[in-house]
């Protein structure tokens, strides 16, 4: 954490430096068909000769039989040539419409890169057709800071409220599941407003029993006795000691404060930042575990305390899954999840942040906080306490100003700080939160990425953007 000016160069993590300005952006291209030429042929209408039937045969000259059967023979060949060519025509059409009807499959979607061709209708239907249940596996979502539930419609490809019409723990615990978090850690359910649901709701259907495919039970319903369901399928994004009024740069924090950040260790060694999302997962930084740092059994994550002499025994990670896309260049996708060995035990100081849901406000302009026990100067000494600062969210338009980061920040990244300056992360700071208040819980907005210096004027930092990788997220917490 660093809330003072500095003439240094771009960091990322654990002293890794960049120059001074970034490679160009991370532009991602469309697929390219090339243009197959469609070729006419040309047809040659041919009259055979007239037949003469009365052959009057001259003296002394023979009669040409060998004329005739000759252009019967050619006759005869052009109507194969144009047949083979008309055929030749209808399987290359019959190619185009099977590589872009089904190959491509612009009437439906795929089971993955190159899978099986589905309908839209055969996505969240309840019958598995993927063979990794790719169709079947984003279906629910949480709407808004209420939480609200909501269930793709396999009908009319649309995200509905579900209505709390016989809805019980039951189901909302295969839901949460569903999701990607265990049943164990469900909350409860209760009923919330759906606010203008003019497209009507999903609703169970009459005589519905409890099974694992709940989304074959939903039908339409364009109204709803009861309201819609408010889902918790886990306690999270609650603080007991967060700084309640706006400070001018840094303080140390104090203990349950950010109760969801962790200390990355090596050999006793705070390396990076992260963010606690369930009692078995961490998220952070892919660029916190290249090359020799990927290794799962080499990582410690310690929790629990804002001083790190006082953070006892971590636990142990048993896998550490970076982002396939992730890009050490641009440091786009930069984003990890730690699957620990062990689940943590919840108290007062270890919980869980909220990931984002849809329409959370994250927007450019919101005051957000960051935290960690990075380097107050680059280079410099790094802080045994936890440091904490308020930052203010920025637009990518701002960030990718030329007297900005001129064009650095991909849509999978969120810039952050003071473009005035004196306040940022820094060094040792990576994987950790940028964290938002909506409602009255915190959401973690952003995992702590790159940066160039640290505080300098018009030098925002920049975080991995988590609401653009939630479905990976939830992806690998329900596969893992």
């Amino acid at each position: 954490m660093n809330t003072n000016q500095a003439n240094v160069p771009t960091y990322d993590n654990i002293g890794f430096q960049h120059e001074d300005r970034r490679p160009p952006p991370y532009y991602q291209q469309h697929d390219m068909y090339p243009a197959i030429p469609q070729e006419t042929p040309s047809y040659v209408a041919v009259t055979p000769a007239p037949i003469n039937t009365h052959h009057t045969a001259t003296p002394g000259t023979p009669l040409n039989t060998g004329q005739k059967k000759g252009k019967k023979k050619c006759y005869w060949k052009n109507i194969l040539c144009a047949s083979l060519c008309v055929l030749l025509i209808l399987a290359v059409v019959a190619l185009l419409l099977w590589y872009f009807l089904y190959y491509q499959c612009l009437l439906g979607r795929s089971c993955g890169h190159g899978g099986k061709c589905l309908m839209l209708s055969q996505w969240c239907d309840g019958v598995e057709d993927c063979s990794h249940g790719e169709d079947e596996s984003k279906c629910f979502r949480l709407h808004g800071a209420n939480f609200m539930l909501e269930s793709l419609s396999s009908d009319s490809q649309k995200w509905m409220p579900v209505c709390a019409d016989n809805w019980n723990n039951n189901y909302g615990r295969t839901v949460c599941e569903h999701i990607g978090y265990k049943r164990q850690d469900y909350v409860s359910y209760t009923h919330t407003s759906a606010g203008s649901a003019s497209d009507g709701y999903m609703k169970l259907k009459s005589g519905s029993g409890h099974t694992s495919r709940i989304q074959s039970q939903l039908t339409y319903s364009k109204s709803c006795s009861s309201r819609a369901v408010k889902l918790k399928c886990i306690e999270c994004g609650q603080s007991s000691a967060a700084p309640s009024s706006r400070i001018v740069g840094g303080t140390e924090a104090v203990n349950g404060a950010w109760p969801w950040q962790v200390s990355l260790q090596i050999n006793g060694q705070h390396i990076c930042g992260g963010s606690i999302i369930s009692p078995d997962w961490i998220l952070s930084a892919a660029h916190c575990f290249q090359s020799e740092l990927s290794h799962a059994r080499r990582w410690g994550v310690y929790s629990g305390d804002v001083s790190l002499s006082r953070l006892g025994f971590g636990k142990t990670v048993s896998k550490i899954i970076s982002h396939e896309n992730f890009d050490k260049r641009t440091n786009d996708n930069d984003v990890a999840l730690l699957k620990l060995s062990s689940p943590l035990t919840f108290t007062s100081t270890v919980k869980p942040v909220c990931l984002p849901n849809v329409g959370v406000d994250l927007s450019a302009e919101r005051q957000a906080w960051i935290t960690g026990w990075g380097a107050s100067n680059s280079p410099g000494p790094a802080p045994t306490t936890l440091n904490q600062a308020q930052v203010t969210i920025y637009s990518r338009e701002t960030c990718n100003q030329p007297r900005v980061l001129d064009g650095q920040v991909s849509e999978t990244m969120i810039c952050a700080g003071k473009l005035e300056g004196g306040v940022d992360s820094c060094q040792g700071d990576s994987g950790g939160p940028l964290v938002v208040k909506d409602g009255d819980v915190w959401w973690l907005a952003g995992d702590t990425s790159w940066g160039i210096g640290c505080a300098l004027r018009n030098r925002p930092g920049v975080y991995g953007n988590v609401t653009y990788f939630i479905d990976w997220v939830y992806t690998q917490m329900q596969v893992q």
